[in-house]
Order: C-alpha cells, then structure tokens, then sequence
C-alpha cells in the first residue's frame, strides 16, 4: 500500500491494520475531534480505493448490480449502496456520485480488486467501462459545516453528504490541499464521529452473515422498491416477513477502564457477569471528546432495549440504533 506524503506533517502517527497508509492522528486526538465538529479541517481518506464506472449504460447496468435505485440519479448527488451475496449477506460498500459522465466510488481499502473482478465479470453486452482509479486519486473529507471552497470539475468530484465532502482529489494535489485547507485530522478523530453517528463499516460492523437489515442500511443504502440484484429475495423475505438475527446498538462505556475494548470483544448481560452466555461483541470503539469511551456493537435480536450490558469487565449502556 502506498503511503499517504501527509505522514510528513508535523505530529503524524501512522495508523495500523486496515487504515495503514494514513495518519491515525497528528498528536491532538480531541482537538483534532473538536475541529472536525466544528466544521473545521480535513481527513485523509487516500488510503481507501476509487473505482469509476463510465459509459453510456453505467447506470441501468450498476442499478441491476447494486441495491441501490440508480437509473435516474441526478449528476452530483450523493448515494451509497451494497453488493451482496445470493443469500443477502453484504460483500462491499460503495460510496457512490456520479458526475453526469462517470460514476464515481469510493470503497474499503484493498477492496477495489476484488470489485473491479466482479463487476468485470458482469459486464457482459453492456457499454460500460470499469477502472480502478486508486493510484490516480486520492479521496479526502471536509466536515459538515466546513465553509473550505474546492474546485468542482472532472478532476475535482465533490460528493456531499449530511456529514460532509468526499472529495475525489488527484493524488498530486494532496499536499498544496492539506496546505490550504488544514488542521488535518486523522482517522481516529473521523471514526469517532462515525462512531457517534452509529454510521456501520464494511469490515467492522459486518462479518460474513451480516444483512442490511442488522446495521440500519436499509434506507440509506438499500432501495426496497427496486428491481432485481443479487440477493434481494433476503432482503424482501426479512423486510416482509421478520426480523434479523441481530441488532446494531450504540454502547456507552464505563469511563473509568483505561483501555478500549478490542474488535470482536464479547457482550453479555450484566446481570450474567463476564462467564454469562456472549450476546454480541463490539465493532468498533473509540474515544470520544464530548461522550468518553463509546463503541457500536452487534447483539442478538432479543437482547432487551433497557438491560445494562458487560463488555469484558467493562459495564455498558445501550442506545437502540436499530429496532428489535
């Protein structure tokens, strides 16, 4: 993976693991946190994976592919959607804007291969051309609120949402960018506003059985009056006829624990203690400027809404994020 010219700034600390490539903070975790709420400063998001999709047919051929409706969307308006798999079990995210010409996305780093192969794979007659864009550009977000001017042209897609700019930036242009549109903020800052936003992530709120249902896609990145995709019988037969399995909930962790609960880190019932029967685990955690230590996790579907939970050794409250 190439690694980000943005390590360079002063204070940066490199991530690990999935984020490798960019800066986990520059050395002011909360006051890069405070910044980003306030509509202040930039993320470096260039180690995640761009993919376009061009032609005439791009998006009648992505509307049969992806759940989401796509065969009317405007140019520069923003969507996202998911690809699953026959039995409904979500495979890739797509963040998602098109720019009257090309469709732009931007996905999980390391993912775009493993899409490109798939969507390479489906194209059959249709006039569509799929590229990875990885090398090439660079995505980096403003906040919601951020007042930055950025160019909007072919080498400038903005994709805007309720949280904020993904801008899709040639690569070569990240360092005058970070030097015009600082303080940078790194991406443990950018995840606890997603945390707080109980926004999910491919990758760590899903695991290989997770449906759209679980984490609240449905909406926002599931369209339920579209036509067929692969694994939309899933999808109609839960929407329809039941429930999922399970639940994404919003945690607020006993502040007093020095450490973070780690990914994959057990959830019981409290009243059960840390040997009681495991009733979810923890997505992700994260610390938070306002709130402290928070986290989202994934229960099963019949953990009651107002029971006190334990993760570990850690005691948690919960905040219903999606429905029983």
């Amino acid at each position: 993976m190439t690694s980000s010219p943005l390590l360079h700034l002063p204070g940066a600390v490199p991530a690990e693991g999935r984020d490798e490539g960019v800066a986990a903070h520059y050395g002011e975790l909360y006051g890069e946190q405070r910044a980003l709420a306030e509509g202040r400063g930039f993320v470096d998001l260039s180690h995640r994976g761009v993919v376009t999709v061009s032609g005439p047919e791009r998006l009648s051929w992505l509307h049969l592919l992806l759940t989401q409706h796509l065969t009317e969307l405007p140019a520069g308006q923003a969507t996202e959607a998911l690809i699953l798999s026959a039995n409904g079990h979500i495979e890739h995210a797509l963040y998602l804007v098109d720019d009257g010409e090309t469709t732009w996305a931007h996905v999980e780093p390391g993912t775009q291969g493993e899409l490109i192969a798939y969507l390479e794979s489906m194209k059959f007659f249709y006039r569509v051309e799929v590229a990875d864009r990885t090398e090439e550009f660079a995505v980096v977000h403003l906040p919601a609120g951020s007042i930055a001017e950025v160019p909007r042209d072919k080498e400038h897609v903005v994709r805007e949402t309720a949280y904020g700019r993904d801008l899709f930036l040639p690569r070569a242009e990240l360092e005058s960018f970070a030097a015009a549109h600082g303080p940078a903020a790194g991406l443990l800052a950018y995840e606890a506003l997603r945390v707080e936003a109980h926004r999910p992530r491919l990758g760590l709120e899903t695991d290989h059985r997770t449906i759209p249902h679980e984490l609240g896609w449905i909406g926002t990145a599931v369209h339920l009056q579209k036509g067929c995709y692969r694994g939309q019988e899933t999808v109609a037969r839960v929407h329809n006829l039941g429930k999922p399995p399970r639940r994404l909930v919003f945690l607020h962790l006993d502040g007093s624990e020095v450490l973070l609960p780690a990914h994959g880190a057990p959830v019981r019932l409290a009243s059960d203690g840390e040997e009681g029967r495991q009733l979810g685990f923890v997505t992700t955690a994260v610390r938070h400027h306002e709130l402290g230590p928070i986290a989202l996790a994934l229960v099963k579907r019949n953990v009651p809404v107002d029971a006190p939970l334990l993760v570990g050794n850690t005691a948690a409250a919960q905040e219903v994020v999606v429905a029983p």
